[in-house]
């Protein structure tokens, strides 16, 4: 029904949350090789009206007319967000038209190095950054950026931006073994973390497939002794994916028709988005849940990753 819209989906971290694109697939500043939308296809810092204002007022006034209110509005999507330049203007419609709902905003914090998009974000509620390097060679190998970011910079515009905005910051590092695991890279992340004091860290790691293979997930236990070493306030890891099934948004009938579609051929994320008209973002909450489950398997194929029921064996 929705171009830009999606959602509201069963989030791990904000309830039932509503999606707001912001970019169009895959434009982002980043090319991370865990990220579960897919590989960047236009890598950068350009920022500009991705997605036409106008038709993005119109979506959000026709949902605000005929749906509940969800537990957040998120603004994320299949991109980087703050690459829209007018990304302000939208918070501050959404304020306007529904002042009771909280906005979000999910961001690799890339761009807050610029004065301009920390103010843009200022009316929002909470702000979700992501920093999962503290030095130069690790944020090449994990993130992958665009040729102008610098991760010094990017972590100073982070601390900037957590001194100037009233609102929350749940600053949120992808630990990933045998990136940026190291002694050395955990202990720079750390004085990161202090220097820009947000209000909470939220570890994470591998759920699904990302853009490169033989990716591993954190162990729990290696996820607590990195919180041990830290012995920083407020951090924690976040809720595993089959957890999202008790959100009030997780829709058994949504499984129901993805289990059915991969039953008749095996499909990629993208295939189900297109075939289901649902947002790739909201696939992909499904397929953490349902091969977490064991319902499902993933294959890597030329094409990209695949999804398929899994045997018996591996069910049981």
């Amino acid at each position: 029904m929705y171009k830009y819209l999606f959602g509201p989906v069963p989030s791990r971290r904000l309830g039932m949350s509503l999606g707001v694109d912001l970019v169009p697939a895959k434009v982002c500043s980043l090319n991370c090789v865990y990220c579960e939308v897919g590989k960047t296809t236009k890598l950068t810092t350009q920022r500009m009206e991705y997605i036409p204002y106008n038709k993005l007022v119109k979506e959000l006034t026709h949902y605000f007319n005929n749906y509940d209110n969800p537990d957040y509005i998120t603004l994320s999507g299949s991109g980087e967000p703050t690459l829209n330049s007018r990304i302000g203007e939208i918070i501050r419609f959404i304020k306007k038209e529904n002042p009771s709902v909280p906005i979000a905003i999910l961001t690799n914090s890339t761009l807050l190095t610029d004065q301009d998009v920390r103010a843009d974000l200022m009316d929002a509620d909470l702000v979700l950054p992501s920093l999962d390097a503290a030095t130069g060679s690790i944020f090449e190998k994990i993130n992958k950026p665009a040729p102008d970011l610098d991760i010094h910079t990017i972590i100073e515009g982070l601390a900037a931006f957590s001194r100037e905005f009233t609102g929350k910051i749940w600053l949120e590092v992808f630990i990933l073994p045998g990136y940026n695991d190291m002694a050395r890279e955990l202990e720079l992340l750390k004085k990161a973390i202090m220097e820009i004091a947000p209000d909470r860290v939220q570890l994470n790691t591998l759920d699904r497939p990302g853009t490169e293979q033989d990716l591993e997930s954190a162990p729990v236990a290696q996820l607590r002794n990195i919180i041990k070493k830290w012995d920083i306030d407020n951090v924690e890891i976040i809720a595993k994916p089959r957890k999202r099934k008790t959100i009030s948004s997780y829709r058994p009938d949504k499984e129901t028709a993805i289990l059915e579609t991969i039953k008749r051929r095996p499909c990629t994320a993208q295939d189900l988005s297109a075939t289901l008209g649902t947002h790739i973002n909201e696939i992909n909450k499904y397929l953490d849940v349902m091969e977490a489950e064991k319902k499902i398997k993933h294959v890597f194929q030329q094409r990209g990753v695949f999804y398929r029921i899994a045997d018996l064996q591996e069910q049981g």
